[in-house]
Order: structure tokens, then sequence, then C-alpha cells
């Protein structure tokens, strides 16, 4: 095995010019790190016979020494130095930037926030989903619209099909009430497919679904954390009006419709008592527990949060656009 005999010379050469700590330390690198010419070499000892071995070691262990000693000086002398740019390896990183979160993720989180302190689980569902899950265990009867091809994104496009694109987070709380003891508290985050596309709606979207299932719950429950939620995400006192609905899930059903501005009465989520025929069909004992449960459309709060008048706009890939929600 050869040595360069030079190896000092050009080290201390190379040494005169540095002009900064990084650059001293790429150099160190160069010369005493781990794809150095030392350390390579003294992984390929086991290759020589047991003389030259002896030999080659110890020439290695003066060349890495003497090494060793030329790169200690010259750091003494860097850092006495004042034209030398110091560098502090306890600071962060310098910010790079690589883009800023969605706003829908924004939201998302926002809303999130809310009710994680009050103990409410996180569960992620099926996006595909059989016809049990997302219709007939939520009480839809036969021939609700929802479940018609022009409304639904099934999995065979030639008929109607067990598979299909979930229409709303609702699928996971049958499989969460099939699954989990009670009391149960919990959100289903997500996206949802429906046949629908203009300027306020889209084929997918995000929905937060909440549900609570426990003793002795009521609507009055649900009306009054509904409320808080609503004046906490807007941050501010607002008018809240509970307009009587339908959905076959629940029962009692109500519109939730908050008085924004100028705009008058919009509506922002759907609500009500979970229906006692999706209690039974989940084995729930309906004399012992009851359930409210809620849903809200992320894009519309992100909407009227952000006063932006097209949906759409939040998946046009519109840098423009998505510049104005900095991190």
């Amino acid at each position: 095995m050869q040595i360069p005999q030079d190896l000092i010379e050009t080290a201390a050469l190379k040494l005169k010019s540095v002009q900064s700590e990084a650059e001293f330390f790429q150099l160190r690198a160069q010369y005493l790190g781990k794809k150095s010419f030392v350390v390579s070499s003294f992984s390929m000892l086991r290759d020589l016979k047991s003389e030259e071995k002896v030999i080659v070691a110890k020439e290695l262990n003066i060349l890495k020494n003497d090494l060793t000693k030329l790169f200690e000086n010259a750091l003494q002398e860097i850092e006495g130095r004042s034209d030398i740019v110091k560098l502090d390896v306890t600071l962060p990183a310098d910010p790079f930037l690589v883009g800023s979160e969605h706003p829908i993720t924004k939201i998302s989180q926002k809303i999130l926030n809310y009710f994680i302190p009050l103990n409410y689980q996180i569960f992620s569902g099926n996006e595909i989903e059989t016809d049990f899950y997302n219709f007939e265990a939520l009480n839809f009867p036969e021939n609700h619209p929802a479940r018609q091809m022009h409304d639904t994104f099934y999995l065979n496009s030639n008929s109607k099909s067990e598979y299909l694109l979930r229409t709303h987070t609702s699928n996971t709380q049958i499989h969460a009430m099939l699954s989990e003891d009670l009391p149960l508290y919990m959100l289903s985050p997500g996206r949802v497919f429906r046949c629908d596309s203009d300027n306020t709606h889209l084929p997918m979207f995000t929905q937060i679904e909440g549900l609570v299932v426990d003793e002795a719950v009521t609507f009055g429950d649900l009306k009054g954390i509904l409320i808080d939620f609503i004046e906490d995400f807007f941050n501010e006192k607002t008018d809240v009006r509970f307009r009587p609905s339908y959905f076959p899930f629940t029962e009692p059903s109500a519109e939730v419709d908050i008085k924004f501005g100028s705009k008058g009465w919009l509506e922002i989520l759907g609500c009500g008592m979970v229906h006692p025929n999706v209690l039974n069909g989940c084995n729930i004992d309906t004399k012992k527990f009851r359930g409210f449960a809620f849903g809200m459309g992320v894009e519309r709060l992100a909407m009227l949060y952000y006063g932006v008048t097209d949906i759409r706009e939040f998946y046009s890939s519109n840098l423009d656009f998505l510049k104005q929600f900095p991190s």
C-alpha cells in the first residue's frame, strides 16, 4: 500500500486559503472523515500480509496523528482570527421557503384543535367503502336519492355495485360504534366524494363529523357545544339558529345557520340526535345510551373564514392564490 508522502504538505497548503469555519470543517472531513484516505486505508489492512500490515499500520497512525495535530493547530489559529466567518453549530439552519400549509389543512386543524381538549378521539376511515357502512347502517332507505348513481361514485361504472367512494365520513362512525367501548366521543375528518361541481360544490371535498354516544346526552348538549365551537372558530359572539331538517341517521335533525354580516343567514353544518335504528344496528342499548352527531364541510367554513367566493380556488394549484395563506 502506497502512502502519499505529500499529504501533510497538501493539507497545510489548503488550510492557508480557508476563509470560514465552514470551509475548515469541510476540509477536515476530506482528510480525516469517514471517506478520507486515512480512514479507508485502515479498513484495507486486513488484506495485507502480517509483516506488511504492521509496517503500514504504524505509518498510517503517524500520518493520522500528524494530520490531527495540523488541523487542531489550524482551528486554534482560525478561532483567533477576526477575518474568519465564525460558524455557530448550535444555531438553527437558515429557513428555506418550500411552500406553506394549505388553507384547508389550516382550517381542518383549527376545527380539531377545539374538540381535542374535550377528549374527542380522531378516527380515520375508508375512502373506498361498502354500501352497508355508507348507507344501510346509517338508516338510508333503499330508494334514497343519495344511493342513485347520479349522486354517488360507484366503483363499477356500468351498474351500481357494493363498493363506492364514501359520500360522507359517517361511515367511520359506524366502524367506531361497532368496535369501540362506550362512552364514545369521536371526530372523523377526511375526504368525501359526490357527483357535484360548481363555484360552491366540488366532486371531492373535506368533511369533519363528530359523534357522541353516552348516557343521558341531550339535544341541549349538542346545541351548547356547537354554539360554543362556532363562536370560538370565528372568535366573536355569533347569532346561531337551529332549523328543523331531515337526515336518515338522526332524529330530530337540524341545519345550523349563522348570521354572517350583510349576507344574512348562512347554513354551515348539519346535526341531530342519532337515530335509534343506527344505535340498534350497532348493538348499542338504546335504553341506556343516546347519541348526537354533527358534520361540517371544511371548504365551506374556509370560504367564510378567508372570504373566498369560489370553492374551486382551493384546488386550482394557483400559487398566487395559495401564497395568501402563509404558515
